[in-house]
């Protein structure tokens, strides 16, 4: 999540990284609403089934072409922006920024793994934190070299997936068979898993899902080589903060228009095609080209666009009081995200409203927008008073080992 908001004494915030972080919540929440809702697990016949469900399959492209993968991107981004900002800060301090780093990453894996086994099976902290370990490996890499490195990992999917079409040879079956050998275990089948959680009446019961769905996240993770990628894109990240793309936004808005429009120019027709072929199956290598050759480019332009719209504008432009807004849950983005996972399973989960299996997609997504707007206030209330989200407090104190102030002065 956010790299550089816990590391050291406060600083100034960089708000137009913070404003990013938060333009990617909104698209985290877009995302993995369709999950809490159970939607996502739900066959085609019951999909159909449900009210007002006619919009759905627009919607569901919609998703796959603006949506899908975009976000996510954004945020390991800016995970590997962060990274390089912690280590350049305490070298100016002369403190040893890997080892700081290396606790950041522990804690951050401990709250993963809580996250993961406790309240939702969607968690993605745990891998960052794992993955995050590997980029001080990195630290020493030229820059073109680093560049190199994370072309390399995020184009090897596909070189991955046709070595498994060819071959046959596919670890991730055997992940996928364990997965389902506990989720017979917990008495979980095909035929229940999608009602489980929502007709689930105690936190006992809930767990027993969690418990298999910890085992089938890693099957995603595997079988996605989502480490592949979210390393790529970390170091790709790092790239940019080891060139101080953040602290230059203004001089560099031609390049930032180049750059955006030649990826909105390149990403958005293979996103329609992304999203024609994920809504329809296909070959599975091709399917990793399309995604890597349309996913990637269109959440640069994103990032491009974004940063176009903010950077250099004068305090009481539209644009900077949005990018304000936005930034009010980017600065406090763990609490956010983990805020999101208490949210639908208050709304959807037996344990909470249970309306799970019972909106259709396009009332999960206004869901997921409300709860954003929920969280952009909240947020901005929280902060009039505190220095920083609760959960980043947590992360601090335990990174550094010592009870920190929390209220501001």
């Amino acid at each position: 999540m956010n790299a550089t908001n816990t590391a050291g004494p406060v600083r100034k915030r960089i708000v137009e990284l913070d404003a990013l972080r938060g333009f990617a919540l909104l698209g985290i929440a877009l995302a993995n609403f369709p999950e809490f809702s159970l939607w996502t697990f739900m066959d085609g016949t019951s999909r159909a089934a449900l009210p007002h469900s006619g919009a759905d399959r627009v919607v569901r492209f919609l998703q796959y072409l603006l949506v899908d993968g975009k976000f996510y991107t954004i945020f390991s981004i800016l995970f590997g922006i962060g990274f390089s900002i912690i280590i350049s800060n305490a070298r100016k301090r002369g403190a040893d920024g890997m080892k700081i780093f290396y606790r950041r990453m522990l804690v951050l894996a401990l709250i993963g793994l809580l996250h993961l086994k406790f309240l939702w099976n969607g968690d993605i902290l745990l891998l960052y934190a794992l993955v995050g370990m590997l980029l001080p490996l990195f630290d020493r890499c030229p820059p073109k070299k680093l560049l190199c490195w994370s072309a390399f990992f995020l184009l090897l999917p596909i070189v991955v997936s046709a070595v498994r079409t060819v071959t046959g040879i596919d670890a991730s079956v055997h992940v996928y068979d364990a997965w389902w050998k506990k989720a017979a275990a917990m008495g979980i089948s095909k035929e229940n898993f999608a009602t489980w959680l929502k007709d689930a009446g105690s936190y006992p019961e809930m767990y027993r899902f969690l418990r298999q769905g910890a085992v089938e996240r890693m099957w995603e993770f595997v079988s996605g080589m989502r480490y592949f990628k979210v390393l790529g894109l970390f170091l790709f990240g790092s790239w940019l903060g080891r060139e101080r793309v953040h602290e230059r936004l203004s001089s560099l808005r031609p390049l930032l228009k180049k750059i955006g429009g030649a990826c909105l120019i390149a990403g958005l027709p293979l996103s329609f095609l992304y999203a024609w072929m994920s809504m329809r199956g296909g070959n599975p290598v091709a399917e990793e080209a399309v995604y890597a050759f349309s996913v990637y480019p269109l959440a640069v332009a994103y990032i491009c666009g974004l940063m176009l719209l903010i950077a250099g504008k004068g305090p009481d432009s539209a644009a900077r009081r949005v990018s304000s807004a936005l930034s009010h849950p980017g600065k406090m983005a763990l609490s956010s995200y983990l805020f999101q996972s208490v949210i639908g399973v208050s709304l959807f989960y037996g344990i909470g409203l249970g309306q799970g299996t019972s909106v259709t997609l396009w009332q999960t997504e206004l869901v997921a927008l409300g709860a954003f707007l929920l969280e952009v206030l909240l947020c901005g209330l929280w902060l009039r008073w505190f220095s920083f989200g609760p959960v980043e407090w947590i992360w601090r104190m335990l990174t550094y080992g010592r009870v920190l102030p929390l209220k501001k002065e």
